[in-house]
């Protein structure tokens, strides 16, 4: 039950350190909400015993053009258990995502992801850590309804999810980013090193032991969403493109029924030629040829849509770089690779 410590067990094994996850991006209105919230649950769980005193938060600016940085820093000045990375630019949420979870795989046995608007009950965390040590690797946090979205939103959400089912790619119904991994999952996804990232689809094809933990998904505390109608479709298509090539065989398919149609279409217009008739239809061909080249247009941009993303993954780019951190412990920064890949590093303080 959601607020009650469970009793530790005599001789537990070793709590495990959790390092909570925050992209942020222009949360000005919502950090000094959102912080305390996130703060008080990682008081909690250590009181509970279920995580190591030596957890903490981890916000990850990306590239924000108000105080959303001076918010992060001066928090991480007053609390050790507050770490902060800034990114150089905005790099967009995925990536400021994968920078923060990489950033978390230096010094942790276990992270949990979430926004920073407040939406995703924090309280699901007693959750996931349960699920944790029941042996899940990865833990999805669910919502138990879309109340708190909009018809369109709602709409587009589902039809979403559906049409990802069919397409064969493996996502997680209803789920977003907020979500648990352990330290060994974190060093699977270190090693994809692809720029166009869709991690809800990216995680579930990891393929380790998972559970979901439902929540309430709340209105937001303050501020206004970033998601806008055009990063919602961009998001979409990347997901697709990133998963699947399956839209690519249903318009080779749907070329083929084409052609298979036109050739019928060339027999029949003979057979009534040569018994003396005209072949009507002037307005029928005009709308055959327009439908031959719009999908022919429409199969040209998917055909460029997946091109334009080999393109960007060859030239292996940095997908973020990290200008400054704040509060992270030298010994994390230092341990393992300098840098995952896909990043460049920065100044730390």
């Amino acid at each position: 039950m959601v607020g009650e410590c469970p009793q530790a067990p005599q001789n537990a094994p070793r709590l495990p350190v959790l390092v909570i996850v925050v992209p942020c991006y222009n949360e000005e209105a919502v950090l000094p909400r959102t912080l305390p919230l996130l703060l008080d649950e990682l008081e909690r769980l250590v009181a509970c015993g279920s995580v190591s005193p030596g957890s903490r938060l981890l916000f990850v600016d990306d590239g924000s053009d108000d105080s959303t940085w001076r918010i992060i820093d001066e928090a991480a000045a007053r609390d050790e258990r507050i770490m902060g990375v800034s990114l150089s630019r905005n790099c967009g949420f995925q990536n400021a995502l994968m920078a923060g979870l990489l950033e978390a795989r230096r010094c942790c046995d276990i992270c949990i992801s979430i926004d920073a608007d407040g939406q995703d009950d924090e309280r699901a965390m007693e959750g996931m850590v349960e699920a944790y040590a029941q042996g899940a690797q990865v833990v999805y946090g669910v919502r138990s309804s879309r109340a708190s979205d909009g018809v369109f939103k709602r709409a587009t959400a589902q039809g979403f999810y559906r049409f990802m089912a069919a397409m064969g790619a493996k996502t997680v119904y209803n789920h977003a980013d907020y979500r648990l991994l352990s330290h060994r999952v974190l060093d699977e996804l270190a090693s994809y090193t692809e720029a166009n990232l869709y991690l809800r689809g990216l995680i579930p094809l990891l393929g380790f032991s998972s559970a979901t933990v439902s929540y309430e998904r709340r209105p937001r505390l303050a501020g206004k969403s970033h998601y806008s109608v055009p990063a919602m479709a961009t998001l979409a298509l990347d997901g697709i493109t990133s998963l699947t090539v399956k839209p690519i065989h249903l318009i080779a398919v749907a070329g083929g029924i084409l052609s298979i149609a036109s050739v019928f279409f060339i027999i029949w217009a003979i057979v009534v030629s040569c018994m003396g008739h005209a072949v009507p239809g002037w307005a029928s061909l005009v709308c055959i040829i327009s439908l031959i080249g719009g999908l022919q247009l429409f199969a040209l941009g998917l055909i460029g849509e997946y091109v334009g993303r080999i393109y960007l993954e060859v030239k292996h780019r940095p997908r973020y770089i990290v200008e400054r951190r704040v509060g992270v412990p030298p010994r994390a920064v230092q341990e393992g690779r300098p840098a995952d890949e896909g990043e460049s590093t920065g100044a730390t303080r």
